[in-house]
């Protein structure tokens, strides 16, 4: 009999087998938007540029503060040799005093302003960022819904041949076929097994550099994307993209938000060069007079430094941001152009394929298996039709990739999704 340990533990090792056998459960294949917003609410790189707008925002709680008043305390006149050991305080002076620094020219308000308008510009920054990621994040669903396509087209393509090579057996045993024709059929079976293997690779491979920019650890085997793999026609003129791009492009935008800010800058400057003056209130004791209060103000002459130097470089800022704003401009018409026009050039390319080159290659391959059946076509006819039709869909399903990656750019250029 055995002991309870024993049996235990193998007990353990039964349970361990029997859920190592399971096979893992997929989750839900997910949809563009979903991957979308999966990506905003976990990618750590926007979730870092979240927190430079945050500190943005606390540094206008610093521009806005007002200068600490002073306090000073002193006791003056204390002398430890007087001749009356009775009285060793009783010549002391003592005196408190305040000062309060007053800002002239709205320097506080001027400050806030600044922060404020450096916050705008934070938030711009991270729609920016937010939008070169998203197209990277695009690119990479593109890449693998294209790899999910071209997996399904090697599958396909090796099905296919293993009927014919089973078809093309049957004949070798009949004696309608030479050995050499049947080897060099089985030869060619490598290259559609290895079309089948890169494609798997490149599946994962691309998962893995989406699971990436999510920031998920869900293993490759269980995670999955869905959405159309194909092209659709664009009717939208070029004008309207241009005009969307220049209403929606943040870079653009923040351009336009750097201008308003060194324009603040520079009147900062200019009352940073003003005059504060700093108003004292002081009280104390002065034997014989038991008590007295003084007023003070301290007024800084300002005869050599009076910010010249930050008075030129802010109205230099302004000239040379003014600059920036027309070449983000020239850049927003310059990537929305050459994105349109490499999206028309894939359409291009697309559409015969899809209306005639799709379909002939089929039955080009179709007509000649069936005339290499019957003796009414070469070896080299049927491998060439096989190779022909197996290059044209590849080329086909790079197109449509390609045209997917021209969309992804137009978006990028325009600044939101304009296509889907």
């Amino acid at each position: 009999m055995q002991s309870p340990r024993k049996f235990s533990r193998h007990g353990v090792c039964l349970l361990l087998t029997v859920c190592s056998a399971l096979p893992l459960h997929a989750q839900q294949p997910l949809t563009w938007q979903q991957v979308r917003t999966k990506f905003e609410a976990s990618n750590p790189t926007l979730r870092a540029g979240q927190l430079t707008i945050d500190e943005s925002r606390a540094g206008e709680i610093t521009a806005f503060l007002r200068p600490n008043p002073s306090f000073t305390a002193t006791v003056d006149q204390l002398d430890p040799f007087t001749p009356n050991p009775y009285r060793p305080l009783g010549n002391i002076l003592p005196a408190v005093s305040a000062s309060y620094l007053h800002e002239r020219e709205h320097k506080r308000e001027l400050r806030l302003e600044s922060a404020k308008k450096g916050t705008a510009i934070s938030v711009s920054q991270q729609e920016d960022l937010e939008r070169n990621l998203l197209f990277t994040l695009r690119n990479a669903f593109v890449m693998a819904l294209q790899q999910k396509a071209i997996l399904d087209v090697a599958k396909e393509n090796l099905t296919f041949y293993d009927k014919f090579l089973e078809l093309s057996r049957d004949r070798l045993r009949a004696g309608d076929i030479a050995q050499v024709d049947m080897m060099r059929l089985e030869l060619q079976r490598v290259q559609y097994e290895s079309d089948l293997r890169t494609a798997e690779v490149n599946v994962r491979t691309a998962k893995i550099q989406l699971l990436g920019l999510l920031n998920d650890r869900t293993p490759v085997e269980q995670f999955d994307v869905t959405g159309t793999f194909d092209f659709q026609e664009v009717t939208t003129p070029l004008e309207e993209y241009r005009q969307a791009a220049m209403a929606s492009r943040p870079d653009l935008r923040l351009a336009v938000q750097a201008i308003e800010k060194a324009k603040t800058d520079h009147a900062l400057a200019i009352a940073n060069g003003s005059t504060d003056p700093t108003f004292s209130v002081d009280s104390g004791r002065n034997p014989p007079i038991p008590a007295y209060i003084g007023v003070s103000v301290n007024i800084p002459l300002r005869i050599f430094d009076r910010n010249q130097g930050e008075k030129e470089r802010t109205a230099i800022d302004i000239k040379r941001t003014e600059r920036l704003q027309e070449a983000a401009t020239a850049q927003v018409f310059s990537d929305v152009d050459s994105s349109f026009a490499a999206l028309n050039s894939s359409l291009g390319l697309l559409r015969p394929y899809k209306t005639t080159y799709l379909e002939q290659a089929a039955k080009v391959r179709d007509t000649v298996a069936f005339a290499y059946q019957r003796g009414g076509a070469s070896l080299l006819d049927f491998l060439s039709a096989e190779n022909e039709y197996r290059s044209i869909r590849l080329n086909y399903l790079n197109l449509v990739g390609t045209y997917l990656t021209a969309a992804s750019q137009l978006n990028l250029a325009v600044g939101r999704e304009v296509i889907q």
